[in-house]
C-alpha cells in the first residue's frame, strides 16, 4: 500500500492535479495525540465534506512549543502510522510552523475542518486566508468528555491512586 504521507511539495502537486480533476479537497489540521473516539469521528465528518481529506499534522516541535515540553505522548512517526490507518484519510503531510497558514497556501482546499478545539482568532486568520480562493471553513462542535488533556489526566489520577 502506498505511504499516506507526503511532503509539502508532493501534496501541493497532488491537490493540483486533483483540482484538474474537479475533486473537492479537504484539510483539517491538528497534533492527534492519542487518537480517540472523536478524533475518529471529526475525521469521519470531514472526509464527507468532499473527495479527498489531507491531514496537517502538528510535528512534535510546533506541538512542544503549543503544548509544553511534556507533549506530544506520541512521537510524530507513531501518529503517523495510526492516522494513515484511518480509511477516512487520504493523505498526510506534516507542519513545522505554529499554525497551518503557509500549508493551506499551497493546497488550497475547497474545504477546511476544524473540530471543537480551536483558538477563535486562529479560525479568523485560516478563514480570511480561505476565502481569497472561494475556500470554506467548517466548524464542528467540541465533543464534551474527550480531549488528549482529559485522557492524560484520568491515567495520571488512576495510576496515582494505585500506588
Amino acid at each position: 500500500m502506498p505511504s499516506k504521507l507526503k511532503s509539502q511539495e508532493e501534496i501541493a502537486k497532488i491537490a493540483e492535479k486533483l483540482r484538474a480533476k474537479g475533486k473537492t479537497i479537504i484539510t483539517t489540521n491538528g497534533s492527534f495525540d492519542i487518537l480517540h473516539p472523536a478524533h475518529v469521528r471529526l475525521l469521519q465528518k470531514a472526509k464527507k465534506q468532499g473527495d479527498v481529506l489531507i491531514i496537517l499534522l502538528n510535528s512534535d516541535s510546533s506541538i512542544k512549543r503549543f503544548k509544553g515540553e511534556k507533549r506530544p505522548i506520541l512521537p510524530q512517526d507513531d501518529r503517523i502510522a495510526i492516522l494513515s490507518a484511518l480509511k477516512a484519510v487520504n493523505y498526510i503531510v506534516v507542519f513545522e510552523d505554529d499554525t497551518p497558514l503557509s500549508l493551506l497556501e499551497k493546497i488550497k482546499p475547497n474545504v477546511h475542518v476544524k473540530g471543537g478545539s480551536f483558538l477563535s482568532e486562529r479560525i479568523a486568520q485560516e478563514k480570511a486566508l480561505l476565502l481569497q480562493w472561494q475556500g470554506q471553513l467548517v466548524t464542528f462542535p467540541l465533543e464534551e468528555g474527550y480531549s488528549t488533556t482529559n485522557i492524560i489526566e484520568k491515567i495520571l489520577k488512576t495510576f496515582n491512586s494505585i500506588q
